[in-house]
């Protein structure tokens, strides 16, 4: 009886897991470990039909279906694969939304694919080719000293291009050490030389607190980049969720000294702004976050001031409303599932963006993708990891020409 229990058990666990994928639960109470959920079946449905059919086949083999409920776990567990079959149906065209959002930049897929070995274990293990300098210190701050790591190939390069990576957490957790390791560690397998900051985290400190300390750190990447083997002239910077606002915010707020305390003179122009899976309003102009997105996080916590009264903090902090038509090249991915940074909202800063910018603008929309979809290696990050390298290689070698023939 205790194996039909079990697998049972194992069949509500399954139907439930594919369910909450398919349809993550919006709710403020449930929005986290939902989205956690769902992004764990998404990101390894394979891995995860395997093992439960070999747990299946052990059970069945133990007499489970000697009894009804064993019975009734199977069918909900063979319901659950044909479900996470469509689950992975989906995720396989994310190599199809990689080519044709290259196609229509003109941009050839270039530099290291993902190896299938890594897609399959899915851990972000750095490899021996890759080497990682931990917490460098690069600003001293209101009795903070704020740290980042550098990630960089085993090679003698002193050209390499610079790729600055800024963790989410929705601006009050989160550190350089666990958002974006696997494309951090591709881009310097593929030659770039990546940098991965922190920044002050509320409530300690309220937006634009934040901004001021990541363009801080791209004033220090552009001073210290030759030291490590870099090519200053040329930075990308990336972020996801709450980095990917920030990210965004420094593309859009160029050598803007309001946001440069101290330093208001200094060089905080990018060459290309990659944002993942961003925050691109915090108003929740559009309705799309949970109600209580602003009375609750973006209030008492990030902006400290309330909506109605200051206006203008909140759009100042808004990617949305910060478009100009002299603003970086972007290159953005999302995932359509994606249940804290809302896929209309990244459609409508993508739609301005495209039609206010005399810049490329590159959008990589990701079917079937939940939240922080690039923790780990799976067939979408991998993709998107490809993807994003193809444009930002592009985006280099067309500064090298333009060096080139501006020096002949």
């Amino acid at each position: 009886m205790l194996v039909a229990i079990l697998l049972l058990l194992l069949g509500l666990w399954a139907a439930a897991a594919t369910f909450n994928a398919l349809y993550p639960f919006r709710q403020t109470a449930l929005l986290f470990p939902s989205m956690f959920w769902s992004w764990f079946v998404i990101g390894l449905p394979g891995q995860l039909v395997f093992f439960q059919m070999i747990a299946t086949g052990l059970l069945i083999w133990w007499g489970a279906l000697d009894y009804a409920i064993g019975w009734i776990g199977l069918v909900l567990l063979v319901l659950s694969w044909l479900a996470t079959g469509f689950i992975l149906a989906r995720t396989r065209k994310s190599g199809d939304v990689v080519d044709t959002a290259l196609s229509s930049a003109d941009v050839t897929r270039s530099g290291p694919s993902v190896p299938v070995w890594r897609v399959l274990l899915a851990a972000p293990f750095r490899g021996r080719t890759v080497e990682k300098i931990k917490n460098v210190p690069f600003r001293r701050n209101a009795g903070h000293i704020i740290k980042l790591d550098v990630y960089r190939d085993k090679t003698d390069r002193t050209d390499r291009p610079v790729f600055m990576y800024i963790h989410g957490g929705g601006w009050v957790m989160g550190d350089k050490r666990e958002q974006g390791i696997p494309l951090l560690h591709h881009m310097a397998r593929a030659g770039w030389l990546c940098f991965s900051v922190n920044y002050r985290l509320c409530p300690g400190v309220a937006l634009p607190d934040q901004l001021a300390d990541v363009k801080a750190g791209l004033v220090w990447i552009r001073e210290h980049a030759e030291e490590y083997g870099g090519d200053p002239s040329f930075v990308a910077v990336s972020g996801g969720s709450a980095g990917g606002n920030l990210a965004a915010l420094v593309g859009l707020t160029e050598n803007d000294p309001r946001y440069q305390p101290g330093f208001e003179d200094a060089d905080t122009s990018v060459q290309i702004t990659a944002p993942t899976y961003g925050i691109y309003d915090v108003t929740n102009r559009m309705g799309t976050q949970t109600p209580r997105f602003v009375p609750m996080l973006m209030e008492p916590l990030v902006i400290k001031a309330f909506l109605d009264d200051e206006p203008e903090k909140f759009a100042e902090m808004s990617p949305l409303d910060r478009i100009h038509p002299d603003v970086p090249p972007f290159v953005i991915a999302q995932g359509d599932r994606d249940s804290l940074a809302p896929v209309v909202e990244a459609r409508a800063f993508v739609e301005q963006l495209e039609s206010t910018s005399q810049k490329r603008v590159v959008y990589m929309e990701f079917p079937g993708a939940q939240h922080i979809f690039d923790l780990g290696y799976s067939y979408q990050s991998a993709q998107m990891i490809e993807g994003m390298l193809a444009v930002l290689n592009d985006e280099y070698e067309g500064s090298l020409n333009t060096s080139d023939s501006g020096s002949q």
